[in-house]
């Protein structure tokens, strides 16, 4: 049967968000100091790892190396400038459970009811935050290298499916936003 509805397309922006309209905050997740021994003795850099988001669904996460710790934060800003994903969110909390492993790092992220708040630690608690995430439990287990457990994150963020989008294209109403 062919629907007689008419088809407002659904916008798919190729997967990239536009940073220079948006109001991010940013947060230092982790520093690092690097020292690479050389034979005139050790060269000393500095990487760090920094996420940022808007609070509405937009989060992003960088590493960033330099030879100065703002420099390497400015650095991952940028870079995580252009890594910005937008995650469906139902009212204060995620619309499924999802998962993912990143190297030896596993992150579980199960919604909540609202009112219960961010039930997470360390980075997961960060990235969440970022994103707009009110009320989630997450779970960090296997290896806790921060930059491996911030990309399980947003791996697992990126999973998420909204459940309206996925309905209507299931009827053929449009296509995914992603």
């Amino acid at each position: 049967m062919v629907s007689t509805l008419p088809q407002t397309p659904i916008p798919f922006t190729g997967g990239k968000i536009d940073a220079s309209n948006l109001n991010l905050n940013e947060r230092v997740v982790s520093t690092r100091r690097i020292a690479k021994v050389v034979k005139g003795g050790r060269h000393l850099r500095f990487n760090a790892l920094v996420v940022v988001g808007d609070g509405e669904g937009i989060v992003g996460a960088g590493l960033g190396k330099a030879l100065a710790i703002p420099d390497a934060v400015r650095k991952g800003n940028a870079s995580a400038r252009k890594s910005l994903i937008k995650i469906p969110l139902r009212g204060s909390t995620i619309p499924q459970e999802a998962s993912a492993k990143k190297g030896a790092s596993l992150v579980l992220i199960k919604p909540a009811p609202p009112g219960t708040g961010l039930i997470a630690a360390g980075v997961v608690r960060a990235v969440l935050d970022l994103a707009g995430v009110k009320d989630a439990v997450a779970k960090s287990l296997g290896s806790r290298n921060p930059i491996n457990v911030v990309y399980a994150t947003l791996e697992a963020l990126q999973k998420l499916k909204d459940p309206a989008q996925e309905i209507a294209m299931r009827k053929g109403l449009g296509t995914p936003e992603r």
